[in-house]
Formats: structure tokens, C-alpha cells, sequence
């Protein structure tokens, strides 16, 4: 069977996710405790309590991931599928590169908590967001988020999420300002999100170089399978293209739609880990193969029944 794993990006998180896994698994109790030794950072604490820091970009980043890697490897464990390709929305690609191989869990999470600081730092001093439009295509957001610009605002569209969904990201008075305009053009809904950073657009310019820095200290050119940049929505499979790419992507849009249905024909089916069903979701729209997710213990046993019935 032919199946491409997904990791899902910031904005999937939410309080008491991955604890069903650790719980119940001593693999994944071990991944936690290594990860928070490892990163000084208190995981336990992070994902099952009440905080304020799981909505900052520095903590979500490797909380995400990691509860992305608890899911992976309890289901390799247990059925070692390698998958055709391995892919990410955004965050996810370091997961998905994480899960072939090119970087060891604990340097992983090290690394996005890394690059949620830089994020952030980029960001400071400017009121920025991110804001959803519904409904319009691909070219009509494209074209007003231009006319924006030509007038001197800053949004720019980094998500192409799926057929009708885009994301646009900015400083936040200028996107408040686009939001009615959105409407006006046809969108069905435009709505901002909670984000304190404006991912993959040319404010995060100044992270670039420090990123990669850290980047090329903690990545092996070991690929188990090839992942499908956010980038170009084409595969690779080097240390060499990964140090390439993946600093681009922090001011380039996530070409995600595009890469679900670069791979699509390619595919017998999806599966996706990490907290939730976001890209699930997503996916609804762009392909009719079918799509598994895990995120707890249950939703793993099932996928490993449902697989075990399509072979």
C-alpha cells in the first residue's frame, strides 16, 4: 500500500493533547521526558495544564511536533509502514522530516522551539496576524492582497490551505482593513485568527539567516523517503535541498493544496499525526482517497484495523 504521512502545523494545538499517549504507552512517556530533559522545557506541564505558553509560537512549535512524533512512532511500532512521501502543513514539514530520519526527536523539538523564538523576535515591535478567507479562489485573493500592497499595506497570502481556503498573513491594521474588502470580492467568510506571528511572508525576513545557522548544526542526510517541500510542492530528499528550502519557507507561502494534489495520483492514502484532523479537513476538498489520522490511542487502534482490512 502506497501512503503518504501528514504532520499538521501551529493552530492544531489545544490543552491535553498527547496525554491519552502517554498514559498509556511507556514509549511515549520515554519520547516526553527525554524531549523535556533534553530541552529544559516541561512537557508534561506544556500539554496537560491550563498555561498561557501553549499559545506562544516558541512553545507551540515543539509541542505540536512532538505530540506529532508520539503518534508516528507508537504507530511504527506496532505496523512499519514507510511511507511514499512524507509531508507537512507549514511547522509539520520539520515533523515530517523528523519521522524519516533527519533529525533525532529531542534536536527536532530544540530546533522549532528555535525557530518559534525567531519567529516572534521577527515579529516584535509590529502588530501582525493572520486572517482566513473562505470562498474565493486562489487569483482573486492574490490579485486584492496586490492592489493592497501597491498601495502601501503589508498581507501577503501564505497559505494555500485547500480548494476556496487561503490564509493571509500581516500586519494586523492592514488586514482588519482588508477583511470588508474580502467580503465585497465574494468571500464567504474572512475572519482573523488567533496568531501572534505572520508566518511565510517577508516579515520573518531577519530569522532566515539564524535559522539556517541552527538548521545545519542538527540535520543528517538520512531520508527514509522523500518529503514534499512547502516551497515548491515537489519532493526532495537531501541535507542539502532540506538547508535550502527550509529557511525559504519562513517568507515563501505553504503551497499545501498544491502538494496533495502533486502527489495524489501517486497515493493509495493519507495518514495523518498529531493532535486532531486538521489537514483531514483540508483534504476533503482535494482528494477522495481515504485519509486516517491519530491522535490518540483509540484512533490509532483503529487505523491500524482499517489498514489491516485494505492490504
Amino acid at each position: 500500500m502506497k501512503c503518504a504521512f501528514l504532520f499538521p502545523g501551529q493552530g492544531s494545538q489545544a490543552v491535553g493533547m498527547g496525554e491519552d499517549f502517554y498514559k498509556n504507552s511507556d514509549l511515549a512517556k520515554t519520547i516526553l521526558e527525554d524531549a523535556s530533559a533534553k530541552s529544559g522545557i516541561d512537557f508534561k506541564e506544556l500539554l496537560f495544564s491550563e498555561n498561557e505558553k501553549l499559545g506562544k509560537t516558541q512553545y507551540t512549535q515543539p509541542a505540536i511536533l512532538l505530540v506529532s512524533m508520539m503518534a508516528y512512532k507508537l504507530f511504527e511500532s506496532e505496523m512499519p509502514i514507510k511511507p511514499i512521501y512524507a509531508l507537512g502543513h507549514s511547522l509539520g514539514e520539520l515533523s515530517a522530516l523528523t519521522s524519516v530520519g533527519a533529525f533525532e526527536i529531542s534536536d527536532a523539538v530544540n530546533l522549532v522551539h528555535k525557530r518559534g523564538e525567531l519567529m516572534a523576535k521577527a515579529c516584535e515591535g509590529q502588530d501582525v496576524g493572520m486572517l482566513v478567507s473562505l470562498g474565493l479562489s486562489d487569483e482573486a485573493v492574490e490579485e486584492l492582497c496586490q492592489k493592497e500592497r501597491d498601495s502601501g499595506k503589508k498581507v501577503w497570502p501564505v497559505n494555500y490551505n485547500s480548494e476556496g481556503q487561503i490564509v493571509i498573513a500581516g500586519v494586523k491594521s492592514d488586514l482588519i482593513e482588508l477583511e470588508p474588502k474580502l467580503k465585497e470580492a465574494g468571500a464567504r467568510r474572512a475572519m482573523l485568527l488567533n496568531m501572534s506571528v505572520a508566518s511565510h511572508c517577508p516579515l520573518l525576513q531577519s530569522a532566515i539567516e539564524p535559522f539556517k545557522e541552527e538548521l545545519i548544526k542538527v540535520i543528517k542526510d538520512e531520508f527514509l523517503a522523500p518529503v514534499i517541500s512547502n516551497v515548491t510542492a515537489k519532493p526532495y530528499s537531501s541535507k542539502e535541498e532540506a538547508i535550502e528550502l527550509l529557511p525559504k519557507q519562513l517568507v515563501k507561502p505553504v503551497l499545501y493544496k498544491q502538494s496533495i494534489l502533486n502527489i495524489d495520483d501517486e497515493v493509495d492514502c493519507y495518514i495523518e499525526f498529531g493532535h486532531g484532523n486538521v489537514l483531514k479537513g483540508l483534504n476533503k476538498k482535494l482528494t477522495k482517497k481515504p485519509h486516517f489520522n491519530i491522535s490518540n490511542i483509540a484512533s490509532l487502534e483503529k487505523t491500524i484495523n482499517e489498514l489491516e482490512n485494505l492490504k
